[in-house]
């Protein structure tokens, strides 16, 4: 289902779903559950990669693994704001990263890591790959 919507939208590689215990890992290391647009579509598809070989969403294991790192970092809890209210998934390729929102309505926004700012990007994590593969996305 997702995976078609995306499809049309512009270039994309799907990779096969992640499966169970990938999905729990990221749940273990977030001490909660995913939210629920980032874990429908993960079941369907373990990471987006589109035109050039940009990572549009990442898979489930480096999702894990990012966001373990931000929450772990003793100089990035120095820098900056707590990550502890976002789960990365996506970065733009020059250091921000794209994070659903753990609260609300897990809204997407772009975290900014040279000034720590937290900018809303769009409602959904399909409507975010939606602005992005079609060149509206704005950052």
């Amino acid at each position: 289902m997702f995976v078609e919507r995306i499809a049309q939208w512009g270039q994309a590689t799907f990779r096969p779903p992640a499966g169970p215990e990938a999905i729990e890992a990221c749940t273990a290391m977030l001490g909660r559950p995913l939210p629920d647009d980032l874990r429908d579509l993960l079941v369907e598809t373990n990471g987006v990669e589109g035109e050039y070989g940009v990572e549009l969403m990442w898979s489930a294991e480096r999702i894990a693994e990012d966001n373990a790192r931000f929450r772990a970092s003793r100089d990035y809890a120095e820098s900056y704001m707590p990550f502890d209210g976002m789960v990365f998934f996506s970065d733009a390729g020059n250091g921000d990263q794209f994070a659903v929102a753990l609260s609300g309505n897990q809204e997407i926004y772009v975290w900014d890591h040279e000034n720590d700012s937290r900018t809303w990007v769009a409602p959904t994590v399909m409507q975010f790959l939606e602005i992005w593969m079609t060149g509206r996305l704005p950052i």
